[in-house]
């Protein structure tokens, strides 16, 4: 009677003795995670650890500082491209979003320019504030030979190509290095697919809501059409159609009302062509929208006329849909003659606040610019927008370069129209900055130099 006691003891001391070693191999496998990633194949000996310096002129280690034990995703920009990197970077911005309060916590994001010669950190800064990058998103620069580094590491580099006007491609790689789980993807990706890799696979979905799982027959079925597709892929991460309350550019309802679709066509085909040659919606939408670059995507005429079509049908739609409610009141229509003169006078008073250095009184007069060009219907855009960028300029530099372009927009619409400035105005030109302005009287008073500078010629 005592062996299968004494069996019986045995084999639970084994299994309990098992047991205890299992639950210690497991629990030591899960506190050393995170000290393993080093000295595993994605740790300290893979990821250079050089110097890098941040937006905000922070000297950082590339693995100790923004890798090591991170979520992360990481892109090469430069702050001049014309192509993807608009775009990329108007991407990054929808997923930042859309990650919430998890950037900055345990979440970052790493835009290292390519091009560290031009992109100095105070540049590097002001792109930052453009595509309004919030905590935990840096954007780095360093040595021309360590961001190379980095790049061919990561598998984001791009050597140059004589083919390729752009000088990188858009890769985006995401992972987390205390799992060493990788993946590189499109930079202009779906934000949403971008975002969930980054907040959901990177974790292991340690994160995910416990919702209970719903059918995939209980979604809704959405068709799209070419030009929403193309709109949403190429267009969305910028724009929205009534609703761009959070965009970087304009809201595009009622857009193939107010421009001509040529004009139109043109834009959206090439707009840095039409910026270098000078056409003055193109500047003064660039102003007005903190200079941030609309990129050339190389898109064929069908996609443009794809997305010009979804545009307008999305333009007839609202103008058949019936009115919410009341219809708050505008401000009241008045002939474009009379529109005009309240145009140049307030144009003027900005003029002699620039020669006196007074930021503070260009405000007013401005938006009393940007109210009455809506008088003069589609031809006074040009004028409303380089308004508008005036009621936002904080500084003399910003102000004197938006009061350029409103310049310009009221001269052409007053040649076009065959309209009068009004009695005792005159056109200036200042050589320093190849610019007109407006001005009463021929004592000279240089807006765009202020006290600084009277040497201009009066020239008609």
């Amino acid at each position: 009677m005592r062996r299968p006691t004494m069996r019986r003891k045995i084999t639970a001391t084994i299994a309990a003795a098992a047991a205890l070693w299992l639950s210690c191999l497991v629990n030591a496998s899960f506190e050393s995670a995170a000290a393993a990633a080093d000295d595993s194949r994605w740790g300290a000996d893979f990821f250079p650890n050089v110097t890098f310096t941040t937006h905000q002129g922070k000297s950082v280690r590339f693995y100790d500082d923004l890798i090591k034990g991170k979520i992360v995703a990481v892109d090469l920009i430069y702050t001049t491209c014309k192509y993807a990197c608009p775009l990329e970077t108007a991407r990054l911005a929808q997923v930042q979003r859309l990650l919430g309060d998890r950037m900055g916590r345990d979440v970052f994001f790493y835009s290292i320019t390519i091009d560290p010669d031009h992109d100095t950190p105070a540049v590097l800064a002001e792109y930052a504030e453009k595509y309004r990058a919030g905590p935990g998103w840096l954007f780095l620069t360093g040595a021309k030979a360590d961001i190379e580094l980095v790049g061919r590491k990561l598998g984001i580099y791009a050597g140059p190509d004589p083919t390729n006007a752009d000088g990188h491609v858009p890769y985006l790689l995401v992972g987390n290095q205390a799992t060493g789980q990788w993946m590189r993807n499109s930079a202009t990706d779906n934000p949403k697919f971008i975002a969930r890799t980054i907040g959901e696979w990177m974790d292991s979905w340690h994160t995910l809501a416990n919702d209970a799982l719903k059918s995939s027959a209980a979604a809704p079925v959405r068709t799209f059409n070419k030009g929403e597709y193309t709109f949403a892929y190429h267009c969305g991460a910028c724009h929205g159609v009534g609703n761009a309350t959070t965009r970087l550019g304009p809201d595009l309802a009622g857009v193939t009302g107010r421009r001509d679709r040529d004009w139109l066509r043109r834009f959206i085909t090439a707009p840095d062509k039409m910026n270098a040659d000078g056409d003055p919606i193109a500047l003064a939408l660039r102003a007005e929208y903190r200079q941030v670059r609309m990129p050339n995507l190389k898109l064929n005429d069908e996609d443009v006329s794809a997305v010009i079509d979804y545009l307008e049908g999305q333009n007839r739609a609202a103008q058949q849909a019936p009115p919410p409610g009341p219809v708050a009141a505008t401000a009241s229509s008045r002939p474009a003659a009379e529109a005009l003169t309240a145009i140049v006078d307030a144009y003027l008073r900005i003029q002699q606040a620039l020669h006196a250095d007074a930021t503070e009184r260009i405000r007013e007069p401005a938006g009393v610019i940007e109210t009455e060009a809506r008088n003069l219907a589609s031809v006074g855009e040009p004028i409303r927008t380089s308004a508008a960028a005036l009621t936002r300029a904080d500084d003399l530099k910003v102000a004197r370069a938006a009061f350029g372009t409103l310049g310009d927009a009221i001269m052409s619409y007053v040649e076009a129209s065959g309209s009068s400035y009004g009695e005792g105005v005159t056109a200036a030109f200042c050589p320093m900055v190849q610019k007109y302005w407006l001005q009463r009287g021929d004592t000279i008073q240089n807006p765009f130099y202020g006290k600084a500078m009277s040497d201009c010629r009066i020239v008609r």
